[in-house]
C-alpha cells in the first residue's frame, strides 16, 4: 500500500492562485493608473 503526501500539491496550488491574483492586480493597476493619478492629484490640490 502506498501512502501519498498531498502537502506539496496543496502548496503548489496556493502558489498558483497567489500568482494569478498578483498578475490580475498588476493588470488592474496598469489600466487604472491614469484614473488613480487624477484622483490623487485632485485630492492633493484641494488640501
Amino acid at each position: 500500500m502506498l501512502i501519498r503526501s498531498e502537502k506539496g500539491q496543496g502548496l503548489a496550488e496556493y502558489a498558483l492562485i497567489l500568482a494569478l491574483i498578483a498578475i490580475l492586480a498588476v493588470v488592474a493597476l496598469m489600466f487604472l493608473s491614469g484614473t488613480i493619478t487624477t484622483i490623487l492629484s485632485t485630492i492633493g490640490g484641494k488640501l
